[in-house]
């Protein structure tokens, strides 16, 4: 039912006082702060580039400013008028990364066939190991810290998706087309045999040799994530 109209009469009537009040905050509020030019935006990406590759790198205790200058190519305090401090540049690739981290898991879609999602899944997250190596360092280096700069955005964000997604695990199971088995710990295997190929990308590729380091690596170990998890999922008769 739409809310009932109040007449212009019955609307209550502030002091003078008060609209002196709001007249004066109204002075005195700051300015909106202006839209980004092309330029400007262009000179954040390219900051926020070389940042990536500088706290993937060193982490972020160990990242300078300096260094995210020397490697965007341009003066420190060119930089810092976009970024005044490192904090803020590292809080912007966390939250841009994690938006991108969750995107595979968000795609799972509940009313669809379990096996081809959970494969989807499997995959998705294999090629973000193979397209994000960067990204996946970055935030592997977070979480060994602590997460001190992102844990609202893991206790939140994080996990209100994992938990979502735990719930359409277990309706499947409860359907009897997954075997039964603790759905956190399921997504957490699968998070962590996939980003194993970003994160110790040069030990997979030194074990492997030359011959199956290559690009093929991938898609041989979908196939291997696939038919582990797969098969493991698979109902048994009892």
């Amino acid at each position: 039912m739409p809310p009932t109209k109040v007449k212009s009469a019955e609307v209550p009537i502030a002091p003078k006082r008060q609209h002196k009040a709001d007249a004066k905050a109204a002075t005195h509020a700051p300015p909106k702060p202006r839209p980004l030019t092309r330029i400007q935006r262009e000179k954040q990406d390219i900051i926020l580039e070389a940042a990536l590759d500088v706290f993937s790198l060193h982490g972020f205790r160990g990242a300078t400013i300096d260094q995210i200058a020397e490697v965007a190519g341009m003066s420190k305090p060119n930089l810092l008028y976009y970024f005044p401090r490192k904090e803020e540049i590292h809080r912007r690739l966390m939250g841009e990364l994690l938006v991108t981290w969750l995107a595979p898991l968000r795609e799972m879609d509940a009313d669809g066939d379990p096996f081809p999602e959970i494969r989807s899944y499997i995959r998705r997250k294999l090629e973000m190991a193979r397209d994000f190596p960067r990204e996946s360092r970055l935030f592997a280096n977070e979480m060994l810290q602590g997460a001190p700069r992102i844990i609202e955005m893991i206790e939140v964000d994080l996990k209100n998706l994992v938990d979502e997604k735990a719930r359409v695990l277990l309706t499947w199971m409860d359907q009897g087309k997954l075997t039964r088995t603790d759905p956190y710990h399921l997504i957490f295997s699968i998070w962590a045999t996939t980003q194993h190929y970003a994160d110790f990308d040069v030990q997979v590729r030194a074990v492997l040799g030359p011959g199956r380091g290559g690009e093929g690596r991938f898609e041989d170990a979908a196939r291997y994530l696939e038919q582990l998890f797969l098969f493991g999922l698979t109902p048994r008769p009892r």
